[in-house]
């Protein structure tokens, strides 16, 4: 073999080494999931259900990526491989994503102040576009869902006083704490994250923005972001997406913010998504926040949110059970969307269970 043809054989071999499965239309498949493991976890994630009571794991949907490529996927009634899904909270991790396009383009810092993008936020200029991604802004913010709705700030915004322009609602709220200095979750950080959105990108872009952003770009056809009635993009709760379009979200995150050739997000951007917030405190969520995504990391000594999952396994995660987790270093995408109302569900069982069921013997 001649010297060009041993260097263009070198070329191949280097280029097939390198490629990737992206999903067109449709994800292709991979080898299917089988034998006990899968067993294991169907029982864990399909138990028969109750739908008076509405006890115990309750499933709905169950997806597995690996390598880009459809490993399993089940889903139980009415949801179907169609139905567009509310995501819950799984839209804060949505809207930090689109966020991060506009970061791309130039339109904002980590570092500027949320007032620069949102003047209703006058009461509280030091507050930054990188406090409220950490859930920082130092707002007395309540919350409490079901066990305080009385005193719950969150129920207030969604469904009451605030629901007809919940950034402003956030806004009136007064501080606790200096910005960026003390971890308190807050659905009203996301939606002023939302609100200030509008002006970062412009009022005639912001409409579409996060179907020509994010949605149009990934293959995504079928989602629905609802807003409040002053027009801003409910960041907190409200959008929904079919769980084969969300595991495109995880499959962009999971590939360092790329899409196929196409850098969308800035690798520094998914950097500071990954990146556990500094002043948090071990214990003060159940999960590790970095910059409007979940964590699996240690802090300060403590144990692992989630144990039988790799340190660089992150999520995104909404109420009653909804999540996409992406593992990097497996090359993993997993969507689980649920209707769990009693705390049976346990991330890391599922975690642990669906690894379990990839590391098993697999069939072409």
């Amino acid at each position: 073999m001649s010297k060009g043809l041993s260097l263009c054989f070198l070329v191949m071999l280097s280029v097939c080494a390198r490629a990737e499965t992206w999903p067109g239309e449709q994800w292709s498949s991979g080898p299917s999931l089988s034998g006990p493991t899968l067993q294991a976890l169907e029982a864990y994630a399909f138990a028969p259900r109750n739908d008076s009571t509405r006890a115990g794991i309750r499933t709905d949907a169950l997806l597995v990526i690996r390598d880009g490529q459809l490993l399993y996927e089940r889903y139980c009634a009415p949801t179907t491989a169609d139905t567009p899904h509310l995501t819950w909270s799984i839209s804060k991790s949505l809207m930090a994503t689109v966020l991060g396009v506009a970061y791309g383009e130039g339109l904002f810092k980590l570092s500027d102040p949320v007032l620069k993008f949102y003047p209703a936020l006058g009461k509280h200029p030091a507050i930054s576009m990188a406090d409220l991604l950490h859930w920082a802004s130092g707002l007395d913010w309540q919350e409490d869902y079901e066990y305080a709705p009385l005193k719950s700030s969150v129920v207030a915004m969604l469904y009451t006083r605030g629901h007809s322009n919940m950034a402003a609602f956030t806004a009136s709220h007064d501080a606790y704490a200096e910005p960026g200095q003390v971890f308190r979750y807050s659905s009203g950080d996301s939606n002023l994250l939302s609100a200030a959105l509008k002006n970062i990108v412009g009022p005639a872009r912001y409409p579409d923005y996060p179907w020509t952003a994010l949605f149009e770009p990934l293959g995504i056809r079928d989602a629905t972001w609802e807003a409040d009635v002053s027009g801003t993009f409910v960041a907190s709760s409200y959008a929904y997406l079919t769980a084969r379009d969300l595991a495109r979200i995880g499959l962009l995150m999971e590939r360092g913010g790329r899409w196929g050739e196409r850098q969308l997000l800035p690798k520094d951007w998914v950097a500071f998504n990954r990146e556990p917030f500094t002043r948090y405190k071990a214990h003060q969520d159940a999960t590790v926040p970095g910059g409007h995504w979940w964590l699996n990391r240690s802090v300060e000594g403590a144990a692992r949110p989630w144990p039988d999952a790799p340190a660089d396994t992150f999520a995104a995660l909404g109420h009653w059970g909804q999540a996409l987790y992406v593992i990097p270093s497996e090359n993993l995408v997993i969507v689980r969307y649920g209707d769990d109302r009693d705390g049976s569900y346990n991330h890391n069982t599922l975690l642990r269970l669906v690894r379990r069921a990839v590391a098993g013997q697999v069939q072409p």
